[in-house]
């Protein structure tokens, strides 16, 4: 199959409501042109170094999100033009974010990443630490940046009824922190969960943007980081 039909068949799939975020970190320029060919205009990369090139040399109206652990010192490479940060997981991160976004007179739409997995490499706030972020002004504290939802990852795990658990308690949290503390705000409305192994169920509790690299493009090779502009 090739990738416009791949393509085709998940969006068709998706309910409403519910975005794809084509992930394409190691995958080669024309890889993802042959998607924007076919109208995906949404895509998500975890490598500053690969993110910068690909928006230097692809459609401008591109809507790129960041949805891997981003370094603090390299946030100011991707300010300027990021529509997303999905995966901020730091107080550090939201500062940084903060003081970038203010030097580039822009506000970045972010989204708090959860640790929800049983892997403890992995990263991302705890519910506790979350909601006291938000419960002592995220907003106030950081007005360069807006507040769109929640994301995270599941275990790496075959056991689909452990997976559920994990999206169920995330999905509750953000209801939580929809009902508590922004009721009426329009903008907090994100969940992203879901990649490829497991975005079925990541829809199933409600996941309004799923996260799919090699679903899409095919498996994931790092010597393409040779080819990577071609």
């Amino acid at each position: 199959m090739t990738i416009a039909s791949r393509l085709n068949e998940l969006r068709n799939a998706l309910p409403e409501g519910v975005r794809l975020v084509a992930v394409s970190k190691f995958h080669a320029i024309s890889a993802i042109r042959e998607a924007c060919d076919a109208g995906q205009r949404l895509f998500g990369e975890n490598r500053v170094q690969e993110l910068v090139p690909k928006y230097e040399n692809l459609p401008q109206d591109i809507e790129w999100h960041f949805v891997g652990h981003l370094q603090v010192n390299k946030v100011k490479y991707i300010a300027p033009f990021i529509a997303m940060v999905q995966s901020v997981d730091s107080l550090k991160l939201l500062e940084e974010l903060n003081c970038q976004a203010g030097k580039c007179s822009r506000r970045i739409r972010i989204l708090l990443q959860i640790h929800i997995a049983r892997e403890e490499h992995k990263f991302g706030f705890s519910f506790d630490e979350a909601e006291e972020l938000v419960k002592t002004g995220l907003q106030e504290r950081f007005p360069n940046l807006i507040l769109s939802g929640l994301m995270g990852m599941a275990t790496f795990t075959d056991d689909s009824d452990e997976i559920r658990r994990e999206f169920a308690s995330l999905s509750a949290f953000f209801t939580h922190l929809k009902t508590h503390y922004f009721t009426g705000n329009a903008d907090f409305k994100e969940l992203s969960t879901g990649m490829s192994d497991d975005y079925l169920l990541a829809i199933e509790a409600g996941s309004t943007m799923i996260r799919v690299g090699t679903k899409l493009f095919g498996a994931r090779n790092a010597s393409t980081k040779q080819a990577l502009l071609l």
